[in-house]
């Protein structure tokens, strides 16, 4: 362990001459999320399509095609029931249509009264199809201003090449997080976009971590190479980013196991995020400025190899 500790504490990897192996693996991962987002969409969840969920349990193994037959008869439309979690947990869906458009209320009141008091309610929400559509356009644009607002802060923060170098790597952290819901077909609801909106503040956390000890480095070692300079305050910073990361990650497990389907998406989209920030964090953000022009610190000229500008 002592070994470990000390090689985490005086790492000496050549990340930015490996970075073609990490963009190569990175940009894999993306396709398949972009595909799965093209061929399978998003699960949108109740808050964004609208319609009745409710989630129910009972002290006796619940007979499923009993239940779909007992709720067929109240004629909702298309009504969705499975089990979650036991087979005494059940969750059931009821989608929007002209039958239940306006009465989302009184459909789960009559749900409610139709299971009687052999189940336990545990969750209900009706959300209407006009609120639904808002919830989603409210959320949607709300990922999308948290991601360029954090790249201005950061460009104005340090400077523009940091920003754009920022708004690259956040922006691909969310789109894998959201890459994962479509890929898993998780239930993509408010509580997605809470997930999403953490994680561009938790990516972001760590890759400002690395380009401060970058602009630190700089002001000390004014000749040394960019490629260098990146990979002395990548690995000078290493430790500290994989302890934070293992830290939140064991924080999340739990949540994953024991939240219960309404944290269930959230918990694995973060854990999911974590992997996926802090991989961009130490591989992509940093490199990302090789193909920028030189930061202006001192004397700048040009350089060869994978070592990139010279600062």
């Amino acid at each position: 362990m002592s070994r470990f500790n000390w090689a985490l504490k005086n790492p000496h990897i050549d990340f930015v001459g490996q970075r073609w192996i990490a963009f190569t693996i990175d940009g894999l991962l993306l396709i398949v999320a972009l595909l799965s987002l093209w061929f399978q969409g998003l699960n949108l969840g109740i808050d964004f399509t609208g319609g009745v969920v409710i989630e129910a349990s009972s002290s006796k193994v619940i007979d499923l095609t009993h239940l779909r037959e007992q709720l067929h008869k109240l004629d909702f439309g298309e009504v969705a029931v499975q089990n979650f979690g036991t087979d005494k947990d059940v969750l059931i869906r009821v989608q929007p249509s002209s039958k239940t458009l306006g009465q989302e209320q009184d459909v789960a009141n009559k749900i409610k009264a139709e299971l009687g008091p052999d189940y336990k309610l545990a969750r209900i929400e009706a959300v209407g199809p006009k609120v639904s559509s808002e919830l989603f356009q409210s959320g949607v644009l709300a990922a999308i201003l948290a991601v360029l607002m954090i790249a201005v802060y950061v460009g104005f923060r340090f400077e523009w090449q940091f920003g754009v170098s920022a708004l690259l790597s956040n922006g691909h952290d969310v789109l894998m997080a959201v890459g994962l819901y479509s890929i898993l077909q998780l239930d993509f609801n408010l509580t997605s976009i809470a997930a999403l909106l953490m994680l561009a503040g938790y990516s972001i956390n760590e890759t400002v971590i690395v380009f401060d000890r970058i602009r630190e480095n700089r002001r000390k070692f004014k000749r040394m190479e960019l490629g260098e300079l990146i990979n002395m305050s990548t690995n000078q910073t290493l430790a500290r980013t994989v302890k934070t990361s293992t830290t939140v990650a064991l924080s999340l497990i739990p949540l994953a196991i024991f939240g219960g389907e309404a944290l269930f998406g959230f918990a694995i989209t973060m854990l999911w995020g974590i992997i996926s920030g802090t991989y961009s964090s130490i591989f992509v953000a940093s490199s990302l400025l090789l193909y920028m022009p030189p930061i202006k610190m001192g004397q700048t000229t040009k350089a060869e190899g994978t070592k990139g500008a010279v600062v």
